[in-house]
């Protein structure tokens, strides 16, 4: 592996700094330290509460080769196991159920309850022996995962070593203090599904800066202009980009979707698109929200999975339909028009006398935020070896 130290190129001065150099993006070594340094080592997205509505429902999620299982409790608490039985490392789900009972092996059929506790062992004293006096059950729970769940993602810290969620993001939670109340799934069509060919890193970078708008989103542009926008750059903490002239999307007759409550005037043509390190992209705006989780499938492909949300469900605003369909159709032009560049950029990282680029001090600070956090986990990875 290439030890080359990040940070002596992504410096926090950002009129000299470099960005990190190809490996971090092409090299499958280096791949594999930011897979513990950087995503299994901090709080990384890994999926969606409204995928686990009900109680008993449980989603397996496959995160950089590591199998999770995301379990709705009879509480209605969101829980994530390994989703490996203690037994034999038999895979206990395979597909998205509901579970009335408990989770159950379909190897040998050791059965564990929603809380991951072992509820029973069958035959596992011989024939019609169901216990052994060698076996401690309250020893032999799912290995559960620390998780937090906010704005819908569920976070997870695979190794258990990153601070509470809290800690680490509290400070956006109370800059976005406001939208701490209840949003909805948008139902049938809000849902975005995108592959890319590009390292997972590169759609951060693109997502989390306006200089491009002009040139990739000439319609965004054309009413939300590279001028009505600020960056955001809070260093080692999240890093994006906001707009001063959000319109909401109105009807064939006026009509618009519902605000979210006791917005302050700063949200009425405002709106914020942040990075939550180190692979969530969340958006608010007065009227719907929406959320990009980045599953890095490997060194070169990613997958963008990206959920809008709503002031009121589509049971409860069904007058809405036709607005929550058109916003949908416009918001996943906009981010299918960012592909071409985020795998260009992949492209260009083939190129062996690339440098890592150098940053508009202007208009660049968001990424180079973002870059210099992941050199500063790389780096604190390597000082715990």
């Amino acid at each position: 592996m290439n030890k080359h130290d990040p940070l002596s190129s992504v410096m926090t001065d950002l009129a000299s700094a470099n960005g990190l150099p190809n490996a971090h993006y092409i090299d499958p070594q280096t791949f594999e330290e930011e897979k513990r340094s950087v995503l299994f080592a901090n709080w990384s997205g890994i999926g969606f509460g409204k995928d686990i509505p009900n109680h008993g429902d449980a989603k397996p999620v496959e995160f950089l080769g590591m199998p999770l299982l995301m379990v709705r409790d009879s509480e209605g608490e969101i829980g994530v196991f390994q989703n490996t039985c203690r037994h034999r490392g038999m895979i206990l789900v395979d597909e998205p159920k509901n579970i009335r009972g408990t989770i159950r092996c379909p190897y040998h059929s050791w059965c564990y309850g929603l809380n991951g506790e072992l509820r029973a062992a069958p035959h596992v004293g011989g024939p019609g022996q169901n216990k052994h006096e060698k076996m401690d059950f309250s020893k032999l729970s799912l290995i559960r995962i620390r998780s937090y769940v906010w704005r819908d993602v569920v976070f997870v810290n695979i190794d258990g070593t990153a601070p509470e969620f809290e800690e680490v993001h509290g400070e956006l939670m109370e800059r976005w203090k406001e939208f701490e109340q209840p949003m909805h799934h948008g139902g049938e069509g809000a849902s975005v599904k995108l592959e890319l060919t590009a390292n997972w890193k590169l759609a951060v970078e693109n997502y989390c800066e306006s200089y491009h708008l002009p040139w990739v989103h000439p319609g965004l542009n054309s009413y939300s202009r590279l001028e009505d926008h600020y960056n955001i750059n809070e260093l080692g903490k999240y890093s994006g980009q906001g707009t001063l002239v959000y319109s909401q999307f109105k009807g064939d007759n006026g009509e618009t979707l519902a605000d979210f409550e006791n917005l302050s005037e700063k949200w009425h043509e405002g709106a914020e698109y942040i990075v939550v390190y180190p692979n969530v992209l969340l958006g608010v705006q007065r009227d719907h929200g929406f959320a990009f989780v980045l599953e890095p499938v490997s060194c070169e492909k990613t997958v963008e999975h990206i959920e809008l949300y709503y002031v009121k469900t589509p049971e409860d605003a069904p007058e809405h339909a036709s607005l929550r369909a058109q916003n949908a159709a416009l918001w996943k032009a906009v981010f299918e028009e960012d592909v071409f560049v985020v795998e260009g950029m992949q492209k260009g990282r083939h190129g062996v006398l690339f440098d890592g680029g150098r940053f508009s001090p202007a208009m660049d600070g968001p990424t180079h935020c973002f870059h210099h956090w992941v050199a500063s986990q790389i780096s604190k990875g390597r000082a715990a070896e």
